[in-house]
């Protein structure tokens, strides 16, 4: 077979197919709708079984911890009567330090049970160090595949970060340069080693973290006897908003579910010149967007991650935001976390101001931290790329030019993010791709992808048709 960039591409859905042993094609109409339940169901594992699962390699039942000092600063900043208690689900305590150790005890678990030989999978980072730990419990070989790099060969510390603890957990670390060699040589791998493919995207990953969002509901009734008023989920790809909504409606819970992104606006999530002008790898509105509005364009032919179904509220901050509330956690909580749940906890601590002070407010996850992780050497690695870094007012901040730290903590704001426009986003994008009349299945399809109803979808189309 050749190996050349098209070749490879072209035979993509075959080694997909082979390489999870998943017929994505059972589940589709032939038109733009497809069975998103019934390949969740068929192809995934029921919740107890995936909390046996993850309970055997000590993943899950991680502690909720309210954050006493941030609740009160957060008051400070808001109108009397007014600032939520926060807390956070310390996902940080799996054994690979984040909330993806559950995406990979599911994977690794389905790999082996199939009698694949090992596992590959393409990531930043931590969910490689997750498949990494759980592919050392289970006796697997593993592979990740990381974006480390620019063109000029320099890595953003975060980034290498991650790849010393992959490599540190047993993992082979293939680092390329940012851009489409990625997914070319991810395809490879697949096909040259026969491993599984540990996808983000896939039912099993997904299904995993629905663990988190249930026991974030069970853990709250116990302590405060019912469930958390909002629940934020640092959203990119966005399984992990996906997955924890799903666990929250399995326990029946009917929490508000928000997801949050660092706003990185007009720089592209795959150029080279502007991949070491961001601070931040993950949770950020380059990757949250273009997945929210086509959840397809992610590494299996139909991805189990579909935010826009479960999102009540979508809001960014600034990295200036998340940065000052990294250490504003360390300070005044004496808890050092990495900036994936800080996204998060950024966006509570604005929200909370908005909520009365007995309701409650929940980041889903945390993650570990630690040298390149750390924001200082973040920091540190801003200015060393011409980026300014000062404190001020972070509504000023121009990604990819300057990183501003608020003068105080009542300028943390959350923005909202138009969640129609994103919407109808998804529905045009979708019957573009389709190329034909939508059906009443597809219209009905459209309606669930995006938490609306049918005469949401019906307007869509039709200003689509008026712009025309």
């Amino acid at each position: 077979m050749k190996n050349d960039y098209a070749s490879v591409m072209a035979r993509k859905g075959e080694i997909m197919k082979k390489a999870i042993g998943i017929d994505f094609s059972a589940f589709e109409s032939g038109s733009i709708a497809f069975d998103y339940e019934r390949m969740m169901k068929e192809t995934g594992y029921t919740l107890a079984e995936m909390q046996s699962i993850q309970r055997q390699v000590h993943v899950g039942d991680t502690p909720i911890l309210e954050l006493r000092n941030l609740t009160a600063l957060a008051r400070k900043c808001a109108k009397p009567g007014y600032g939520a208690r926060i807390f956070i689900k310390d996902e940080a305590a799996n054994p690979s330090g984040s909330f993806k150790a559950r995406r990979a005890a599911n994977s690794v678990y389905h790999a082996k049970r199939l009698g694949f030989p090992g596992v590959v999978t393409a990531t930043s980072g931590n969910y490689g160090a997750g498949v990494a730990s759980q592919a050392a419990m289970a006796g697997l070989k593993c592979i990740v595949v990381q974006e480390c790099y620019d063109s000029r060969g320099v890595g953003q510390p975060e980034i290498i970060e991650k790849a010393r603890k992959c490599e540190a957990l047993g993992a082979e670390v293939v680092q390329l340069s940012v851009g489409p060699e990625l997914f070319y040589k991810f395809l490879l791998l697949l096909e040259e080693t026969g491993f599984f493919n540990a996808s983000l995207y896939t039912p099993f990953g997904i299904a995993g973290v629905e663990t988190l969002g249930y026991e974030i509901a069970m853990q709250f009734r116990e302590r405060l006897g019912k469930d958390p008023d909002v629940v934020i989920c640092t959203n990119a790809g966005g399984g992990n908003l996906t997955g924890t909504a799903r666990g929250l409606k399995k326990a029946g819970a009917e929490s508000l579910v928000v997801g949050a992104s660092v706003d990185l606006s007009g720089l592209h999530m795959a150029s080279d010149d502007q991949f070491n002008r961001k601070s931040f790898t993950t949770g950020h509105t380059g990757f949250g967007v273009p997945f929210a509005v086509w959840p397809d364009r992610s590494d299996v032919p139909r991805s189990a991650a579909r935010p826009l179904r479960y999102m009540d509220r979508y809001v960014t901050i600034t990295q200036g935001d998340v940065f000052y509330i990294t250490e504003a956690l360390a300070s005044l909580e004496g808890l050092e976390k990495g900036p994936a749940g800080n996204t998060s906890l950024a966006a509570a601590f604005a929200i909370a101001r908005e909520m009365p002070e007995d309701q409650t407010i929940v980041v889903q996850e945390t993650e570990y931290t630690g040298a390149g992780k750390h924001h200082q050497p973040q920091l540190t690695f801003a200015r060393q790329n011409g980026i300014e870094v000062r404190f001020g007012d972070p509504a000023e901040e121009v990604p990819g030019r300057n990183i501003i730290l608020p003068s105080h903590p009542s300028l943390i704001r959350a923005k909202d993010v138009d969640l129609d426009k994103l919407r109808r986003s998804l529905i045009r994008t979708a019957v573009q791709a389709c190329k034909g009349v939508p059906t009443e299945e597809d219209m009905a399809f459209l309606a669930e992808e995006t938490k609306t109803c049918r005469e949401f979808v019906e307007k869509a189309l039709q200003e689509k048709e008026e712009e025309r």
